[in-house]
């Protein structure tokens, strides 16, 4: 079987969040990471019919991109992949699934407290300016009748300088909801994002069929 360049660039983002993954019968993948803080789902062209896991998923992308158009070959063990039209392949064993951090069951998203439309340039700027600022957190704050606004920013320093977009307005509470900015692994695009007060926010990609469920702060609060 072929992997399209799609698939492998959401195998990319996905190693992003967890450097293995646990691929199953289907044409769903999934990840969690490691501090299971954050969830991540798509959909692909393909179809695989068996189980296996990968344990170092950038090694196995890098060997994929050192073939031209690579073939893989599932077999009970191990698969093999091969360049189009060549004889030589590579031989790449699974991983047992025991060792591998893999979702066990599906999120379930609590009712919104927020929706809003988070666009490409949009997450691009935030996430630019994290950078140059040296700013950990993103706040998504309301306050009630006004603007939602995002904000890069230093919780734990008033003075800490910041960087903010506005990306709605009559907020329906006052709110303060925190993120790591190191969570957001989501793969370039426009978004519609949900959050919960219950600690947990969902961005679904408007184009691509992926989805991803991040954990917010403990220290996020709302005033209804």
């Amino acid at each position: 079987m072929k992997i399209n360049q799609n698939t492998q660039n959401i195998l990319k983002n996905f190693s992003e969040i967890n450097t293995n993954i646990l691929i199953k019968p289907g044409k769903e993948l999934s990840t969690i990471s490691t501090m299971r803080n954050i969830f991540a789902k798509a959909n692909i062209d393909e179809s695989f019919d068996t189980e296996f896991g990968i344990y170092d998923l950038n090694e196995f992308l890098a060997v994929m991109s050192g073939l031209n158009k690579p073939e893989l070959s599932l077999q009970d063990k191990f698969m093999t992949i091969s360049a189009e039209g060549s004889k030589s392949k590579a031989k790449y064993f699974y991983s047992d699934p025991s060792v591998l951090v893999s979702p066990t069951k599906e999120v379930n998203m609590p009712e919104a407290d927020v929706t809003f439309s988070l666009s490409e340039s949009h997450l691009t700027e935030l996430k630019k300016m994290a950078a140059i600022l040296k700013t950990p957190d993103l706040a998504l704050v309301g306050t009630k009748g006004g603007d939602i606004v995002l904000k890069v920013c230093d919780k734990k320093n008033d003075t800490s300088n910041n960087f903010d977009i506005v990306v709605g307005e009559s907020a329906t509470a006052d709110y303060t909801f925190y993120f790591k900015v190191e969570n957001l692994k989501m793969i370039s695009g426009d978004y519609d994002v949900s959050v919960s007060s219950k600690s947990i926010s969902h961005f679904k990609n408007k184009k691509l069929p992926i989805e991803y469920w991040i954990a917010l702060e403990p220290d996020s609060t709302i005033s209804k």
